[in-house]
């Protein structure tokens, strides 16, 4: 094991989660929406991801993948419609403004499957994650690295992530009463809408 190439990367892998984007605006989103459960659970999908295609660049796939450009176009515009998608029913719930009250007692059914559909989904379709894992990891573990470290450099990626999407939507949950008023809840849609919505064109205006 190179530890100093190790601790490079998980500096640089911290700095990177650190920056919102589109998993920190569907974790808020869906804490937002059903509370901690759903928070992290949505949390969850998107560490899902991460390690799938970890180990998909790990096993070479995910180069096959970005070197098939119609596979990799369609990923990439299926991402782009599904956080549109996302960001358009986060600006209706604000612009229709009827919120339920916040309650502490159980969660709705099916609240853990959607927050982890939406954060796996908004992961696994951005292609960044799988240029980010074909792009940097070969920087610190050379073109010709073996598997395991492969593997263990994009599960760090994962794990650093996951730890600050659960202390993220720990937070959001401590002020959730204060978030859940109507009028901060529909600045947050509204704001939450808007950055799904960006980083949608974003995603679509990029040259990859």
């Amino acid at each position: 094991m190179d530890w100093p190439a190790y601790l490079s990367f998980l500096g640089l892998a911290t700095l990177l989660v650190l920056v919102p984007g589109a998993d920190f605006a569907v974790v808020v989103r869906n804490a937002l929406v059903g509370g901690r459960r759903r928070g992290w659970w949505a949390a969850v999908g998107v560490t899902t991801s991460n390690l799938v295609q970890g180990a998909a660049a790990a096993a070479g796939l995910a180069a096959v993948i970005v070197r098939v450009e119609p596979l990799f176009q369609a990923i990439r515009w299926a991402g782009i419609a599904y956080l549109a998608w996302l960001g358009v029913q986060a600006l209706r719930s604000a612009l229709r403004g009827d919120y339920p009250a916040v309650e502490g007692g159980r969660a709705a059914p099916g609240t853990a499957v959607r927050g982890w559909r939406q954060g796996f989904l908004s992961n696994i379709t951005n292609p960044k994650v799988l240029v980010f894992y074909l792009a940097v990891l070969p920087q610190f573990l050379g073109p010709d690295a073996a598997t395991a470290p492969l593997v263990l450099f994009a599960g760090t990626h994962a794990v650093v992530g996951l730890v600050w999407l659960v202390v993220l939507v720990l937070v959001l949950g401590r002020a959730r009463r204060w978030l859940a008023r109507r009028r901060v809840r529909r600045a947050l849609d509204t704001a939450t809408g808007l950055a799904m919505l960006g980083f949608s064109v974003r995603l679509a205006t990029e040259r990859t």
